[in-house]
């Protein structure tokens, strides 16, 4: 049997500015982007509540493969479980950083001085704890696969990034390996992997990054 028509409403919501506005809008938009830094010093001082649950509704906003929208966001501000994920992705960072992380990977954290201790996990008011979801339950209880998972969750965890810089607030993306404990703190079911913790908060007033430069142009694009 054919599926029917998709329905299909107008283009309501696109604006088109004059090229020059359209290239000033780009320039702002990347003297903006340019300045975030991934901020490892956190102050504990509490941010309102509703820049995260609009900057997690500008991610809900992300394209996905056929709008299946296979994410799922978890916030923790609570202290005991901000404490037991820093448990948890320590003793894996630990394992990772003596065993598991071949040397060429060590080399290339060298200059960013990571290591096995997490305290903004402890220390941040929020995590927001990405979880990408491989299929959804029907009312039947039978799974219904989701698409192009990885790159939808991507592309979310982006726009969540952007709209956190763009209102004020820091951010850390934080990725112990494996990651399976985050399942069981959060009560999260096991078709949902979890894809990275973002860290969430105000830069503390000693923060430091360490000194680094990005590509430029020629060096990520090519015209063809």
């Amino acid at each position: 049997m054919p599926h029917p028509p998709p329905e299909l409403e107008p283009l309501g919501s696109y604006r088109r500015f004059h090229d020059s506005e359209m290239i000033a809008r780009a320039r702002r938009f990347y003297e903006q982007i340019r300045g975030r830094r991934t901020v490892r010093d956190f102050s504990p001082e509490p941010f309102p509540e509703e820049i995260l649950e609009q900057a997690i509704l500008a991610a809900g906003s992300a394209p996905s493969g056929a709008n299946l929208q296979p994410w799922h966001f978890a916030i923790v501000r609570d202290p005991e479980i901000k404490h037991q994920i820093r448990v948890a992705a320590e003793h894996e960072e630990r394992e990772f950083y003596a065993h598991r992380a071949p040397p060429e990977w060590l080399a290339a954290l060298a200059p960013l001085g990571t290591d096995e201790r997490k305290p903004f996990l402890e220390i941040a008011p929020a995590l927001v704890v990405i979880f990408a979801r491989a299929y959804e339950v029907n009312a039947e209880g039978k799974p219904v696969k989701n698409y192009y998972v990885a790159e939808s969750v991507g592309i979310a965890t982006g726009f969540l990034i952007a709209s956190l810089h763009a209102a004020g607030l820091a951010t850390l993306t934080h990725t112990p390996s494996p990651m399976a404990f985050l399942n069981d703190i959060l009560g999260r079911p096991k078709h949902e992997r979890p894809y990275l913790i973002l860290v969430v908060g105000y830069p503390a007033s000693e923060a430091r990054v360490p000194k680094i430069t990005k590509k430029n142009f020629t060096e990520i694009a090519s015209l063809h």
